[in-house]
This record gives C-alpha cells, sequence and structure tokens, in this order.
C-alpha cells in the first residue's frame, strides 16, 4: 500500500509568554514525529491531554507549520490549508443561518460551482450520512449527532483525499457516539479516505482504527503503531464485549497508562 501523508522528524515548539521582567521560554509541543499514513488508511491517534495531538493534526491540515522537519502529501510538502484535506472538530461549526443543504454545499459555492450542481453534490453526502429528509432543517432543529453528521457531509463533499477529524464525537453522549463510530465507518468503508482521527477514548481507538498510534506526554513522540486486526466491524454484534477487542484496549492502555501518569504531573509541577 503507497504511503498518503510522511512526517519526518517533525517537532513543533511554541513560545510561551512570562511574566514581567522574565524571558519569553519555548515550549516543546512535539519533537521528532516520525509517521507514515497509508492511501485510504484509518488511522487513529491516542495520548494523554497535553501532549500535541491536535498541533499534529494543525500541521497536516496546514493550518500551522513545524518548527523542523517535514511533512509529505503524495510525496510534496504541505504548505497550507487546501481543498485536497477536509477537517471535522469537535465543535461543528455549522452556519446556523444555513440550512443542512447549505452548509454541505458551502465548500462547493465558494468555488464557484453552479447553484444546480452544487446542491446535487450536496444532497448526494446527506445521503451518504443519512439525513437526505432533514436538508431543509437550520442547526437548531438537529440534535447533536445530525450536526456531526452535517459538518462530516460537508468535509466530504468537496472531495478531499484525506480527512481529518479532532475528537468530532467528543462532546456527544455515549449511545450518539457509538452510533456515529458505526456510521463513520460504514462511510470510509464506501468512500475509502484517508482518515486521521484523533480520540481520547481507548475503545473508540481500537474501533474505528486499522492502526493506533500511541502518542507520549510532552512533549509528544511516537511511542509505538499498533495494528488493529479486527475485520467486519460494522456486523459483529457487540464487537467491544468480544474477548480479541478487549485484548487489544489492553495493549493500547499498557502503553499509554504511564504517559497519563506523566502529564498528570506536568500538570501539577
Amino acid at each position: 500500500m503507497s504511503i498518503k501523508i510522511r512526517l519526518s522528524n517533525v517537532s513543533k515548539t511554541f513560545t510561551t509568554r512570562a511574566a514581567a521582567g522574565v524571558a519569553p521560554a519555548p515550549f516543546v509541543a512535539l519533537q521528532n514525529i516520525n509517521l507514515d499514513v497509508r492511501t485510504g488508511e484509518f488511522l487513529t491517534i491516542v495520548g494523554p491531554s497535553g501532549c500535541g495531538k491536535s498541533s499534529l493534526l494543525d500541521m497536516i491540515g496546514g493550518l500551522s507549520k513545524p518548527s523542523s522537519g517535514e511533512i509529505l502529501l503524495d510525496g510534496k510538502p504541505i504548505t497550507g490549508a487546501a481543498l485536497d484535506r477536509g477537517i471535522v472538530f469537535q465543535q461543528y461549526a455549522l452556519f446556523p443561518w444555513r440550512t443542512a443543504l447549505q452548509n454541505v454545499a458551502f465548500a462547493l459555492e465558494a468555488r464557484g460551482m453552479p447553484k444546480a450542481e452544487r446542491f446535487e453534490i450536496a444532497r448526494e453526502h446527506l445521503a451518504l450520512v443519512g439525513l437526505s429528509e432533514f436538508e431543509g432543517r437550520y442547526p437548531h432543529e438537529l440534535s447533536g449527532g445530525m450536526r456531526q453528521r452535517v459538518a462530516i457531509a460537508r468535509s466530504l463533499a468537496h472531495d478531499p483525499a484525506v480527512l481529518l477529524m479532532d475528537e468530532p464525537f467528543a462532546a456527544l453522549d455515549a449511545q450518539t457516539r457509538e452510533t456515529l463510530q458505526g456510521e463513520l465507518l460504514r462511510i470510509w468503508e464506501r468512500a475509502r479516505k484517508t482518515v486521521i482521527f484523533i480520540t481520547h477514548g481507548l475503545e473508540e481507538a481500537v474501533y474505528l482504527g486499522q492502526r493506533v498510534a500511541v502518542i507520549t506526554s510532552r512533549p509528544g513522540r511516537v511511542k509505538a503503531v499498533i495494528d488493529i486486526p479486527l475485520r467486519d466491524r460494522a456486523s459483529t454484534e457487540d464487537l467491544r464485549s468480544t474477548p480479541e477487542f478487549g485484548a487489544l484496549r489492553h495493549q493500547v492502555w499498557s502503553l499509554i497508562k504511564d504517559e497519563v501518569v506523566k502529564a498528570q504531573a506536568l500538570e501539577l509541577s
């Protein structure tokens, strides 16, 4: 399988604000990240709070630049944001004055696509996320799970090669979250986009990912990348209760638990 995204010795350093009379100090968020993401792969990333996961996604999305190192997409350096990468955040970021259909069509409208064509594509993607009957609803008329589906449809509508997802289900209740996890897998199996999905949830990481990348406490480094050899996730009833799933979750937890303790100690220091 070909490599879609390659991160080579990527580091990110911020300059922190200092008290009066004290020189600003560098803050190393990520250090020497080396990671390959395969074409069409669903990769999940887990790590303790503050380890730099969101900063990593921002750099892949072109929203910020590495302090050092290189990020390649299809062998070419990422120099900024572009339509070849769609981003879904925890907050839905929908326009409240636009209907679901109009929200999904927004990126296509910005590209100057004719109205009939962009609405046809938007309807196809609302159908993909199971919201065909709600195209005329405004965000305040939709549940949280529905709003996140609209956000996913909007990100997919302009046909990005890569979908970047930063804890998109974290604000949802447990039942809605599990439902959307299954829906996301169904969408991924149909669209076969390259997906990078950040989460704090170990079960979510194992359930969704073909591989799970574990990031260390600050400064964030890649501690391990674990293959998840689960098949037919959506068709296996109560997959999370199987011994195979439990063993994989324990493997991820055994790698991350020390990092969580280190992160908590850093917060207290």
